[in-house]
């Protein structure tokens, strides 16, 4: 790599953090790690604060509904509150935070109109209605509503083609373009485009293609090898293959067709056609790896390792599926930092993706 590390972290000269070669390792490891907490201020969420402060994670996601709690507020209630919320928590960072988001409009919205956000559609409607100021028009507005509350990474879109519109977790919640892989491509390509004007990074999903599948991954092991096809790769290949194109975010359905052993977050096959294939350098995204696909089926220390051997950047643990763990992201590090002690992951390793991370960084913070 021609940019070193302290060549990209001096570059983000918007931070105060300290000096460049103060980082230590696992500060870099932390870099790594995004998490989803309880909690609407920066008095109620101490424990998430404690984190950013202590831990120097990397980022964190938020949502409007608490899984664990089956009840809201989770963390946003109104425009202000969030706006205030997210500008407290970055005040604490010695780094800029990924603040992330789904926010794909339609069914898959945390922004919602109830909480003052203008309301916006599914992207199924945008792919129908296939008008190209249709589909810039709600995208822009996704992207501001974003921008509005310091959210700088959305998780959006989704360019799974809609094989199976009878798909629980895709296609019956109109969450995909269309059936058609051109369709999804070109309307992805707006949404992406409009996000990047407002300075808010997209994450593509879900690699390599879960609109063919017959099961939700939240809810478990979810296989694909009998329905999935080659083609479900193009949008992938075509959008990350663009000069400043999207970021990309995995998914945990199993297709043996890539991998005989493990679904695609913990996949290095799978992942080898980002990174080897496609020539895509920039950040990847897991999946929440406390969904049921991956907390079930594989330990935390075995499903944390693989997903980095593959060639995760950024292990997202959401805290908004079955249970609610504080202390997930002080586990995680310590097992990370265990790993490399123990030569099972390289320092080289952990620098390949907080030089990624530090980039995009750059790219979605130095305008704040």
């Amino acid at each position: 790599m021609k940019r070193t590390l302290t060549f990209l972290l001096s570059a983000i000269c918007f931070c105060s953090c300290a000096k460049q070669s103060d980082i230590t390792l696992r500060q870099q490891v932390a870099q790594m790690v995004m998490v989803g907490f309880q909690g609407t201020d920066i008095n109620n969420c101490g424990e998430i604060a404690q984190v950013i402060t202590n831990e120097h994670i990397g980022g964190i996601i938020l949502f409007e509904y608490s899984a664990p709690t089956k009840s809201r507020p989770r963390n946003i209630v109104s425009v202000e509150q969030t706006r205030t919320l997210v500008a407290e928590l970055q005040k604490l960072s010695q780094i800029p935070l990924f603040v992330a988001i789904d926010e794909e409009g339609g069914m898959v919205s945390r922004l919602k109109s109830r909480y003052g956000f203008l309301p916006t559609v599914t992207p199924q409607y945008l792919g129908q209605t296939n008008n190209e100021d249709t589909t810039r028009f709600y995208a822009r507005r996704i992207a501001e509503a974003c921008r509005s509350v310091g959210v700088n990474v959305n998780f959006a879109p989704s360019v799974d083609v809609n094989v199976n519109p009878n798909c629980p977790i895709i296609g019956k919640l109109g969450r995909s373009f269309s059936s058609d892989v051109e369709t999804v491509i070109k309307h992805a390509r707006w949404f992406a485009s409009e996000h990047q004007k407002a300075n808010v990074g997209c994450a593509i999903k879900h690699f390599p293609g879960h609109g063919s599948s017959l099961a939700d991954s939240h809810l478990g092991l979810t296989d694909v090898t009998q329905t999935w096809t080659r083609a479900e790769l193009k949008p992938f290949e075509t959008l990350l293959a663009e000069p400043n194109g999207p970021m990309l975010m995995t998914s945990h359905i199993f297709n043996a067709k890539l991998d005989s052993v493990y679904p695609a977050t913990l996949s290095k096959p799978t992942l080898s056609i980002v990174r080897d294939s496609i020539g895509y350098n920039g950040v990847i995204f897991s999946d929440d790896m406390m969904m049921n696909a991956i907390s079930k089926c594989y330990g935390l220390e075995e499903a944390v390792f693989r997903a980095i051997e593959a060639g995760v950047d950024v292990l997202i643990f959401s805290n908004n599926i079955d249970e609610y763990n504080p202390n997930i992201a002080h586990q995680v590090i310590e097992l990370i930092m265990k790993m490399v002690a123990d030569g099972r992951i390289s320092k080289e390793r952990i620098a390949q993706s907080v030089e990624r991370i530090m980039l995009m960084k750059h790219v979605i913070c130095s305008s704040n």
